[in-house]
């Protein structure tokens, strides 16, 4: 017996009923993240603004990185980064760029080994420069649209042309709106926050995919099924299953970012805010652009015979 049913399994929401009001917020909502992006501005980490990066070895293993993480804090350094990595007793400090040249960027240098003194061994200091982090930022464009090239194209051969563009904008769409939700609020964002940009491009695509191939196998059914009343129901018979899989996925990213510490917080909070608005597009957003898009009720390949379409609400 099931103690928790967050969605039953008939529902029979309307939601192309409610399109002409969720479509236009949702252009509403990109262009206001693109305007946000383009005044406000995404608040760069070190790995994309430049800083210095120390890596250093504790005397005492494990390191205490809350230790090391508070007493920075606390020395007017900027942004200033904090994470194990290797070894138990290894750290790695990235301290942002700092006002006034290399000779700033030094002198942070020598305030961080001031701090933590003769109880670390230090084992590499590197400089991130303004050409490498703009060429960080070059190669993270390059990945996020590499990746919905080959999606377009996979989709394309897999679907009819609107599935794949339909599936495309969509992640387009979850994408500026992340990015406009990280702009407004101020969260770092560095390489962790590609990845999760990234993920929640497959994420989104894996949803968005799901009610397109049962749009698709319920266009060989009911040919002469209307095209709303036909999405209404393919959205409706993989709506159980859609709200699962992201309840599931956001608790898990929950537990992540309350426990997960300050090194993946960035990531942690992106791919909470991904997973919200990528449910989200799948529902009210992906399928409305089908229509846009006129896609024919009926065609397809290997078409069906006729089928007695259920009864909608």
């Amino acid at each position: 017996m099931r103690l928790i049913k967050l969605i039953p399994e008939d529902t029979k929401i309307p939601f192309m009923g409610a399109r002409l009001v969720t479509f236009p917020i949702s252009m509403i909502l990109v262009a206001i993240s693109i305007a946000l992006v383009a005044v406000v501005g995404l608040n760069y980490g070190i790995d994309f603004a430049g800083g210095t990066v120390i890596e250093v070895r504790s005397h005492v293993s494990p390191a205490d990185l809350g230790k090391i993480r508070s007493e920075l804090s606390e020395a007017n350094l900027g942004e200033v980064q904090v994470q194990g990595f290797g070894q138990p007793d290894d750290v790695l400090i990235r301290i942002g760029q700092q006002e006034g040249g290399d000779l700033e960027q030094q002198a942070a240098v020598a305030k961080v080994k001031g701090i933590l003194g003769e109880d670390y061994d230090y084992r590499r200091v590197e400089v991130v420069g303004p050409r490498v982090s703009a060429d960080l930022r070059r190669d993270g464009a390059i990945a996020v649209v590499v990746s919905l090239a080959l999606v377009l194209i996979y989709l394309w051969f897999r679907f009819e042309w609107q599935f794949a563009v339909g599936a495309v904008l969509t992640t387009i769409h979850d994408v500026v709106l992340t990015l406009g939700l990280l702009a407004a609020l101020g969260i770092s964002f560095d390489l962790t926050a590609i990845a999760a940009i990234l993920t929640i491009v497959g994420y989104s695509l894996n949803d968005t995919v799901v009610i397109y191939d049962r749009i698709r196998e319920n266009l060989r059914k009911y040919k002469k099924m209307d095209l709303a009343a036909l999405i209404d129901l393919s959205i409706n018979q993989t709506l159980t299953r859609t709200i699962r899989t992201s309840t599931t996925t956001f608790l898990a990213m929950l537990a992540m970012l309350i426990f997960g510490g300050e090194a993946l917080r960035g990531f942690n909070f992106t791919m909470l805010a991904g997973i919200v608005i990528g449910t989200y597009s799948s529902i009210v957003v992906s399928a409305p652009l089908l229509i846009f898009l006129n896609l024919r009720p009926g065609g397809g390949k290997d078409a069906k015979t006729e089928e007695t379409a259920p009864a909608t609400a």
